[in-house]
C-alpha cells in the first residue's frame, strides 16, 4: 500500500492471508478470514510495516485482535465511502442511517459509518440484526464544543435506533455522548491505550 495513503481506524482492510494469523487463532478466524472477510483497523501500537486490525467474526463475542502486513493489503474502504451505499436489507441500523444523512452532512465535517453496518455495507457480509446499533465515526481535527456536541446527541437520539458515534480527534477517540455529557473528564482510545482527559483535542501535547 503507498505510503501516502496511511491506513486509519476503522477502516476495512483485504487481504489478510490465513497463514499471517497465530497458529493458535480460534478456528473461526480462520475461516472468516479464508472466505475473504475484511478486517478493521484498530487503535493499537505495532512494528513499522504492520496495521493493528481486528477479525470479526458471525456472532458479538467473535473478535480476534492481530496485525497484517502493509504489503498484504489488497483493498481499503474508509467509513466514510459507505454513506451513499444503500442495501437491500431493511434493517433499523440502515433506516437509522437514511434518517440522520441530512443531519450529519449538514456538520461539514467528514463522517462515516462502522461497526456492524460498515462492514456489511462493505463486504456484503449479512451481520446487522433487528437490534443492532448504528455506529459512526466524525472527523474532528479541531474542538468540537460541548454544546454542539449536546444538540447533535438530541438529534441524533430520534432515529429508529441506537447510534454510537466516535469523534475521532488528533489524538484518539471519544464517544460524542460522553463528550457532551456532564463529567468533566472522558474517556479517549488511543493508540497507547485508553486514558481519561479533560480535552481530548489537547490529549496529544499532554501524553507527548
Amino acid at each position: 500500500m503507498s505510503a501516502f495513503q496511511p491506513v486509519l481506524p476503522h477502516d476495512l482492510l483485504w487481504g489478510l492471508p490465513t497463514a499471517a494469523l497465530p497458529i493458535d487463532a480460534p478456528a473461526w478466524a480462520f475461516e472468516v478470514v479464508g472466505l475473504g472477510h475484511p478486517v478493521v483497523v484498530r487503535r493499537a501500537r505495532v512494528a513499522a510495516g504492520l496495521v493493528a486490525v481486528g477479525v470479526r467474526g458471525r456472532s458479538r463475542d467473535q473478535r480476534y485482535a492481530t496485525h497484517m502486513r502493509l504489503d498484504d493489503v489488497q483493498r481499503r474502504v474508509r467509513p466514510e465511502a459507505l454513506i451513499g451505499i444503500t442495501a437491500d436489507a431493511d434493517w433499523p441500523a440502515l433506516r437509522a442511517l437514511q434518517q440522520i444523512f441530512p443531519v450529519m452532512n449538514a456538520l461539514g465535517l467528514p463522517w462515516g459509518v462502522a461497526g456492524g453496518a460498515g462492514f456489511e455495507l462493505a463486504s456484503g457480509v449479512p451481520v446487522l440484526h433487528a437490534g443492532s446499533d448504528l455506529d459512526l465515526i466524525l472527523r474532528t481535527p479541531e474542538c468540537f464544543d460541548r454544546q454542539h456536541a449536546a444538540r447533535l446527541v438530541d438529534q441524533l437520539a430520534r432515529a429508529v435506533c441506537r447510534i454510537d458515534l466516535q469523534l475521532q480527534t488528533p489524538s484518539g477517540g471519544v464517544a460524542l455522548h460522553d463528550w457532551a455529557g456532564p463529567s468533566r473528564q472522558v474517556l479517549l482510545k488511543a493508540e497507547n491505550g485508553a486514558r481519561l482527559v479533560d480535552n481530548p483535542w489537547l490529549a496529544q501535547a499532554v501524553a507527548a
